[in-house]
């Protein structure tokens, strides 16, 4: 008997180790009652977050809304819209009297072209360096060799730019020997930080009869020319180069070749 009770009683105190033993590792544990109330947290928390990304989204797109109708382009750009790839049916009004353009320049192309383009250029201004590389051969190819556009480049030398008066009278003193646009791409091509030396130097490349290529140069003949071609810049608007206007109708800029190719065919049509 007794040893019968001392049998229990060790079951019934490892019963007892056992429960306790149980009880630490249920403690550690998250209640199972507890779970609904957790996940009921979190549901709503996203259900916050998922309402205020919608707010987000909508406040995105009014903003957008408003933006595209107040955008645009300002100042002198308006004169032309940059659609690259659809010819407008009709042409852009012209802005500027083309008589008023017209000097006794040098043009390069047919005379009697229906469309005339006229540029006014720095030969020191990065931009107009990017557009004669870029596009002016495009126009040459398409539109001045096939006798649709006589092209007129006028002189717009910006006073921060040392080289750039000289370069133009460089360019006027060319022409008078039938050499425009040859000394035109030359000074383009080559760069003029050399300067007069190197405006020489490009007379002598391009087959002038440098002698006289030198005293124009050297005595300043074509200074007040080349300011002529500044004022008349100025009064039609010019601010910066380079600066086009195509039938009247002002482009701003070294814009892409499908720019001007849009205004130019609206022109001829």
């Amino acid at each position: 008997m007794t040893e019968y009770h001392k049998e229990d009683h060790k079951e019934d105190n490892n019963d007892h180790e056992h429960t306790e033993h149980k009880k630490q590792h249920e403690h550690k544990e998250p209640r199972k009652e507890s779970a609904p109330k957790s996940q009921s947290k979190v549901y709503k928390t996203l259900r916050q977050l998922l309402f205020v990304a919608a707010i987000q989204v909508i406040l995105l797109v009014i903003i957008a809304f408003q933006l595209n109708g107040l955008g645009g382009i300002s100042g002198n750009d308006v004169a032309i819209p940059i659609a690259p790839d659809v010819p407008s049916a009709q042409p852009p009004a012209p802005t500027v009297d083309m008589d008023s353009l017209v000097d006794d320049d040098s043009v390069k192309g047919d005379s009697d072209a229906p469309v005339t383009i006229v540029e006014f250029s720095d030969y020191e201004c990065p931009f107009c360096a990017r557009y004669v590389v870029q596009t002016y051969p495009q126009i040459v190819e398409k539109y001045i060799d096939t006798g649709k556009v006589k092209y007129i480049f006028r002189d717009f030398p910006l006073s921060f730019h040392q080289q750039a008066q000289k370069a133009a009278e460089a360019a006027e003193c060319a022409g008078e020997q039938g050499k425009y646009y040859e000394m035109h791409d030359t000074l383009f091509d080559s760069g003029v930080e050399g300067g007069v030396t190197s405006f020489k130097q490009f007379a002598s490349d391009i087959g002038l009869n440098t002698a006289e290529f030198n005293t124009c140069l050297d005595s300043g003949a074509m200074a007040s020319e080349v300011q002529q071609d500044f004022l008349d810049g100025q009064r039609a608007g010019v601010q910066g180069t380079p600066a086009f206007f195509i039938n009247g109708v002002m482009v701003s800029g070294a814009q892409p070749f499908s720019a001007f190719e849009q205004v130019i065919e609206a022109a001829l049509n």
